[in-house]
């Protein structure tokens, strides 16, 4: 069969670019064509488990369901999880290899693109299409040298490029004329066309300055997407702050410590239209809640001291002498118990710190990562839990031998003697509409209703590929997907 490669760049981060990226993947699907989403580096703290038991961006993840395909770690070969403002752990094809600085990884791309083009040609030999999501914006000059995410990509595979623009940001004219003028020719004309994203309003309004655009750089603006209102896909890295409900009953509150991951995990309960979901910066007053939840930390010894030392310690005990509920989750699990070890540097300084002596156990940081998908029964009314684990350490106690769930034969997790605390390892557990229930009924929360989390997702990609259906011009963008080519 004949493959193609296709790959869309941004002019900015958040352009819309794994947007665009998912609504194409479910439109091509549609359509009959077997493809595979991929990007060859990705920064991102929110991950997901693959089925060949690797790491990748969890953007990714998304548009391998809008492919219909489990994903597989060579959708995102390179993944930098930030552990620091100039430091990373670099994860490539699904495993972390070493924490490395800025300029450390700089001299390392060359190794990282051998894996990104052995990913990438993987997937071309088993797929029609590989449509391909640049990172950040190719005209960032200071980083053109051995680039991997965007036109140094493209170059090395030879594939055509849409740029996408954000108009909900303001001056979208600048930014697509702007990222022309930084590239070299060859790059200029590897750009076959735009797309212009998230517009609101009279579309008759913008229709002069799309005609300017096409005259001064002779590409063709393949159609605007609309602003989609109460849209909803898991973020690649960015917290979502929308608040969605207007009549909650049950108040809810994550921390935001600088390392968070994986905050995709309270998805579930944002979307709820009973309950009032804020995640709250760590520096910022501490609102009164039922139930308290501390997220996953790419750097925990590091959350857990900047915790403490804005209040939340006092806040959280203050918060359970009143009847409320707190939860951990893998980082934030580790942090309930007595002390965080970290005696061979796996995260930062070697060292340990002392935990907010919650649960009666004790973590201790340990070379290689638990990577698993799980399914298994929570010791709250039985309820059937799904979910995956990403986490570095071990953690031992007694406060053990009050599991939360049984996964694969072993008990996970413990609750509280008092039964007002919670701390598992398990990620996206609120996204199984039985653990769901059981989680919220444990917390206090009696009003149910319902949300299945997957068809909620699968509806929104459907709104996506319907996007691009009524929205761009299709015949062209059949024309340079080269569609006629490949056959069905």
């Amino acid at each position: 069969m004949k493959q193609h490669t296709f790959m869309i760049q941004g002019t900015t981060s958040d352009a819309g670019k794994s947007t665009v990226v998912t609504a194409l993947c479910r439109w091509l699907y549609r359509k009959g064509y077997t493809v595979a989403p991929f990007k060859p580096q990705n920064m991102a703290l929110n991950s997901a488990v693959t089925v060949d038991g690797g790491e990748i961006g969890r953007a990714q993840a998304v548009q391998a369901q809008a492919c219909n395909l489990i994903p597989h770690t060579d959708m995102n070969p390179v993944l930098l999880k930030p552990n620091s403002n100039t430091g990373a752990q670099v994860i490539i094809q699904g495993h972390a290899i070493s924490n490395m600085e800025a300029q450390d990884y700089h001299h390392y791309k060359q190794t990282a693109m051998a894996a990104v083009l052995e990913s990438h040609q993987s997937l071309r030999q088993q797929y029609q299409i590989v449509m391909v999501e640049g990172a950040g914006s190719p005209a960032e000059i200071n980083l053109r040298d051995h680039d991997i995410a965007n036109m140094g990509f493209a170059e090395a595979v030879d594939c055509p490029v849409l740029l996408v623009a954000d108009i909900d940001r303001g001056g979208v004219f600048a930014q697509l004329v702007g990222t022309l003028e930084l590239l070299s020719q060859s790059e200029r004309d590897r750009i076959k066309g735009f797309i212009i994203n998230r517009f609101r309003g009279d579309i008759s309004l913008l229709q002069s300055g799309l005609d300017w655009l096409e005259k001064k750089t002779g590409k063709p603006v393949l159609g605007v997407l609309p602003y989609l209102a109460n849209f909803h896909l898991e973020a690649e890295d960015a917290i979502n702050t929308q608040q969605v409900s207007t009549q909650a009953t049950f108040k809810v509150i994550v921390p935001v410590y600088p390392r968070i991951s994986n905050h995709t995990d309270f998805d579930p309960l944002r979307l709820h239209p009973l309950i009032d979901l804020e995640f709250v910066k760590i520096d910022q007053p501490i609102p009164n809640a039922d139930l308290i939840i501390l997220p996953g930390s790419k750097s925990v010894r590091d959350d857990l001291q900047i915790l403490k030392d804005n209040g939340w310690s006092e806040a959280i005990n203050k918060h359970l002498r009143y009847g409320g509920k707190v939860i951990g989750i893998c980082g934030g699990y580790q942090m309930l118990g007595q002390q965080v070890l970290d005696p061979r540097g796996i995260e930062g300084e070697p060292g340990q710190t002392d935990g907010l002596k919650l649960l009666n156990l004790t973590t201790t940081l340990q070379d290689g990562k638990q990577l698993s998908n799980s399914t298994g029964t929570l010791h709250l009314d039985n309820a059937t839990v799904a979910g995956y684990e990403i986490h570095a350490g071990k953690t031992e106690g007694e406060a053990l031998n009050r599991p939360v769930a049984h996964f694969n034969g072993q008990d996970e997790g413990a609750i509280s003697d008092d039964n007002q605390i919670l701390g598992t390892y398990i990620h996206g557990l609120f996204e199984h509409t039985q653990a769901c229930t059981a989680l919220l009924k444990w917390a206090g929360f009696t009003e149910f209703e319902n949300i299945d989390y997957h068809t909620l997702r699968e509806t929104e990609i459907e709104r996506l590929a319907d996007m691009i259906e009524d929205n761009l011009d299709t015949t062209l963008l059949a024309d340079l997907l080269a569609l006629a080519d490949i056959k069905l």
